[in-house]
């Protein structure tokens, strides 16, 4: 279970975990995700009648073992008629049955509602479901003078970037980067081919970023691109099953359809299971993994957003960055930062101005405790568009996994899972839109310092063809 249900029994106590016997918390978590806390109150009302079962079973043991042992037992040896103490043992028996039969319905009631509770929310997390309006601001590039952080964002005042005047579709268009009718003629909406200048942008992000997180000690992973449901469905919330992923079809290893299959939408998620049922040592942590993968996303609940360009697509590719260390909530908050870092200098390397925001409480996933987004400047539209989040999970994900952590200590109710983070580097899709955006001049887009040696040394991306010709909708809205 994403979370224990230790954490809510009051009884139970942690000289170790200040959360166990702590439903308050939770409580106090569920308001800032503006979300019921009364589910609380249904898990716990689950578990008192489970509980109450497995004592009763417990007792009617008890009451049969007193039986045989006190009763029976004697009445062999002395070969006297026990016939009413064997028929007491056969309904004892019938009822522990029936009981056992119950709990695991019961229990599976209980730990239904308990996966939907949320982690805890960092103090520093902004209370407010207006992420427009209340998002923390804690970095800014370049950083203006007389601007203090952290700041809200809806205070904050500055001298934004300069503006420029094409947008990346237009531009990836020109620089005969990309076909997006006739992707669109191929894969439906939002469908499109990446082609010459577009092929070898994606690919010089994807070889910059593994040599970028091969030199801060990551390890470089290519997980499998479909995953099972039963898998998934501990990692994914369950709305992200009708927003977000593919299902895969079709009969082939698994022709009873026993095994249900979905494409991922970001690495993190098998990078999650990749140490499922592990019992990790102390001296293994930290580890970091750098994802490399293809990603598939319905994108159901963004109709009418980024309809031109790649900046919002079904499929594309993403560098992650993925860390595990130790059950410290310590530890994980400086691991997160650490992660924060190296987007941030990153996305300097590719000279592209930028924010970073702590997101407020209502825009968190159940898993995160705190989120900062990297937001970069794209100048062409005139705003910050999101790059990067970075999540602290702490051990919502590994607790679902199963990654254990270290040795259970004396005093310890409960044993330790590791801290999972998740963090983008880089969707190469959107990376490729902010380059294009940031670097445009009038006659092409001047290519990256950092990204040249996987460019075979091309500095410069000219403008083959004008603008792009509008749609017959786009040409109706003008009108």
């Amino acid at each position: 279970m994403p979370i224990s249900i230790d954490y809510l029994r009051s009884y139970k106590s942690d000289e170790k975990n200040a959360l166990v016997g702590n439903p308050d918390i939770f409580r106090e978590s569920m308001k800032k995700r503006f979300k019921d806390p009364a589910i609380i109150d249904q898990v716990l009302a689950l578990d008192e009648q489970w509980r109450a079962e497995s004592t009763a079973i417990q007792d009617l043991r008890k009451q049969m073992n007193k039986l045989q042992k006190e009763v029976i037992a004697p009445a062999k040896k002395k070969k006297e008629s026990c016939d009413e103490a064997l028929s007491a043992v056969q309904e004892i028996k019938g009822s522990i049955a029936m009981k056992e039969k119950a709990m695991p319905e019961l229990e599976g009631r209980r730990d239904k509602l308990l996966s939907c509770i949320g982690n805890i929310v960092d103090p520093e997390v902004p209370f407010s479901k207006d992420e427009d309006s209340d998002n923390l601001v804690v970095g800014l590039e370049p950083m203006p003078a007389g601007v203090s952080l952290p700041a809200v964002v809806s205070t904050l005042q500055y001298e934004l970037p300069p503006t420029k005047p094409l947008t990346h579709d237009d531009l990836l268009w020109r620089i005969d980067g990309y076909e997006p009718v006739r992707g669109s003629n191929v894969a439906g909406h939002r469908g499109y081919f990446l082609k010459n200048a577009g092929v070898l942008l994606n690919q010089a992000i994807i070889n910059f970023s593994i040599a970028f997180l091969s030199e801060r000690g990551y390890n470089v992973l290519q997980p499998p691109f479909f995953m099972n449901k039963d898998v998934m469905s501990g990692i994914a919330q369950l709305d992200d099953f009708d927003e977000q992923l593919y299902k895969v079809s079709g009969k082939t290893d698994d022709p009873d359809g026993a095994t249900e299959k979905y494409l991922i939408a970001t690495s993190e998620q098998p990078i999650c299971a990749y140490h499922k049922g592990d019992w990790l040592k102390e001296k293994e942590v930290p580890i970091r993994y750098a994802g490399i993968s293809t990603c598939f996303r319905k994108e159901a609940g963004s109709s009418g957003k980024d309809i031109r360009g790649i900046f919002r697509v079904h499929q594309f590719e993403k560098v992650e960055q993925f860390c595990i260390v130790a059950d410290d909530l310590e530890e994980s908050q400086k691991e997160q930062i650490k992660m924060k870092e190296a987007a941030e200098d990153f996305y300097k390397a590719l000279g592209i101005p930028y924010r970073v925001v702590c997101l407020v409480s209502g825009e968190l996933n159940d898993a995160a405790i705190k989120k900062y987004d990297l937001e970069g400047w794209f100048p062409g539209q005139n705003a910050y568009r999101e790059l990067v989040s970075c999540s602290n999970c702490t051990d919502y994900q590994s607790r679902a996994m199963g990654t254990r952590y270290g040795t259970k200590k004396e005093g310890q109710a409960t044993a330790s899972f590791c801290h999972f983070l998740n963090s983008t580097l880089c969707a190469t899709g959107r990376g490729i839109c902010a380059i294009l955006e940031n670097h445009q001049t009038e006659t092409g887009v001047v290519v990256p310092e950092c990204l040249r040696p996987y460019m075979g040394g091309r500095e410069f991306l000219e403008f083959k063809r004008g603008p792009m010709e509008l749609s017959k909708g786009e040409r109706g809205k003008g009108k």
